[in-house]
């Protein structure tokens, strides 16, 4: 049967804690977390705003169809995937509407978080200068809608208050999308989840089309960083299989693998995948990389 709506997911950047510009990540790129999901009816839905989302925001200015309508999903409030928002042009045009969800941090709200991102101390426009409407929306249900998206969340296991999305198109038959940066598969770290986390991860996942998830860290890597919220390639792989994903794209590198060690860590991670003798299309996310469901 063939999709009733295909959308497009681009991958604006794929990078983890810190840009990486130069040469050595030129294929896989150096920008931190952003990747833009586009219906048929134009709608918008943007998840994470790291440095990527300037270049996102350069295009919708270059296309200038109407009066921008952007819907940014953010997964938590650590800084490379915040730190582009300040540069996100659609910002500082007047007639745009932008609409960002999230959670609140402790007892700090998402709103709060973002006006200091852009305190006169560290930038010099504050977010009231904005000449877009803005609307900050917390996120507190597990399910709500965006559009022609249903959003589902899940808490994630990483410091702080960390969402993993999943979007399903509301028209039936349509490919689901996961969206999950910044989680911690193996042991390690302390994280408010309840004891029976990964069985209910794993049905939150059930049969997704694409999975992004976060495979920062080679097996011997993660030795050195159990406790940081992050995952190797083979932990990702596991979860994709266990959850009958389609196609899985390892996100969130670390910053320190160039295009080098990207290549060698994806083939690592198809090779890992095939011994498993689970069916898994396993990709590595790029930037600039379009994926049509």
């Amino acid at each position: 049967v063939p999709n009733p709506m295909p959308y497009t997911v681009t991958f604006w950047v794929t990078r983890g804690s810190i840009p990486t510009p130069g040469p050595a990540p030129a294929r896989y790129g150096g920008n931190t977390p952003c990747v833009a999901v586009e219906g048929t009816g134009g709608q918008l839905v943007v998840l994470d705003a790291g440095t990527g989302i300037r270049a996102l925001g350069l295009e919708l200015e270059a296309k200038q169809n109407g009066a921008a309508k952007v819907e940014i999903l953010l997964s938590h409030a650590h800084w490379d995937h915040i730190q582009g928002l300040p540069h996100f042009k659609p910002f500082f045009a007047p007639g745009n509407t932008v609409r960002i969800w999230g959670s609140r941090q402790g007892t700090t709200s998402l709103e709060a978080i973002l006006r200091q991102q852009m305190d006169p101390a560290v930038f010099p426009v504050p977010l009231d200068a904005l000449s877009a409407q803005l609307t900050v929306q917390q996120v507190d249900t597990d399910d709500f809608s965006i559009g022609e998206f249903r959003v589902q969340t899940v808490k994630l296991r990483h410091p702080g208050t960390t969402l993993g999305f999943r979007l399903t198109p509301a028209k039936a038959r349509a490919p689901s999308i996961a969206y999950v940066t910044d989680n911690e598969l193996g042991p390690g770290g302390l994280y408010e989840v309840s004891g029976t986390w990964r069985r209910d991860f794993l049905a939150f996942l059930k049969n997704v089309d694409l999975l992004i998830h976060d495979a920062m860290y080679t097996p011997k890597e993660l030795e050195q960083h159990r406790g940081w919220g992050h995952s190797t390639y083979e932990e990702a792989v596991t979860l994709a299989q266990e959850a009958g994903a389609k196609k899985l794209v390892l996100f969130h590198h670390e910053p320190e693998h160039g295009d080098k060690e990207m290549d060698a860590l994806l083939a690592a991670a198809r090779k890992f995948a095939k011994s498993r003798r689970k069916p898994l299309e396993v990709v590595a996310a790029q930037e600039g990389m379009k994926v049509t469901l």
